[in-house]
């Protein structure tokens, strides 16, 4: 399928997940009223570099207009909400200010779910970056939360580089997203302990 693209560094979207956006570039203005007058739709997804034009990663997240602030100086604020991951297939030549590819949509199993064990040693790892981190968090709602909002929301807002956020996109699974999430807050908050540099993008 067709998707006209919003290529963001760090800014990674999941399915049925939320992202803010504050629309001002002249061409993504004109990129939204085009969804608008269509189907709603557009494609996030992250520049390999921040250069104009640079190469994309290979997979990103397809959302729909949700909330639209049309604003006085001819932006938007939007509430972008994950639909389907997608894969590049390629970038299409357009006549569009704002640039489109080709997208196959990727299929997530909507009904996984992690073990107990996998569960209990993801909130475990978690408290442990939250406290190293200084973070504030509401354990009682973590843990009201179903598997997939809590490990796909998690993935969506963590301080992580942009190349570990786009790992955490492109990983196949619900198991396997946990997993290399364990891993990245191990190894961000044993780089922050070991060196007190802040790791935060």
């Amino acid at each position: 399928m067709r998707i006209s693209i919003f290529p963001l560094t760090n800014a990674i979207l999941f399915p049925g997940l939320q992202l803010p956006l504050h629309i001002f570039e002249p061409r993504y203005r004109a990129m939204i009223k085009d969804a608008l007058a269509r189907d709603r739709r557009i494609g996030m997804i992250q520049p390999q570099r921040s250069a104009e034009g640079a190469p994309l990663y290979s997979v990103g997240c397809l959302g729909r207009i949700g909330e639209v602030e049309a604003l006085d100086d001819g932006g938007f604020n939007i509430l972008l909400e994950g639909e389907s991951r997608f894969r590049l297939v390629r970038e299409i030549d357009a006549a569009t200010p704002f640039r489109q590819v080709e997208g196959e949509l990727l299929e997530d199993d909507e009904g996984a779910a992690l073990s107990p064990v996998e569960r209990a040693g993801f909130e475990r790892e978690a408290r442990r970056f939250a406290d190293a981190q200084g973070y504030s968090v509401d354990w009682e709602a973590v843990t009201r939360l179903d598997d997939r909002s809590l490990i796909d929301g998690v993935s969506q807002i963590a301080p992580f580089d942009a190349a570990a956020k786009q790992a955490l996109l492109e990983a196949e699974g619900l198991a396997s997203r946990c997993e290399l999430l364990v891993q990245l807050m191990q190894f961000f908050g044993r780089r922050d302990s070991d060196d007190g540099r802040v790791t935060l993008q």
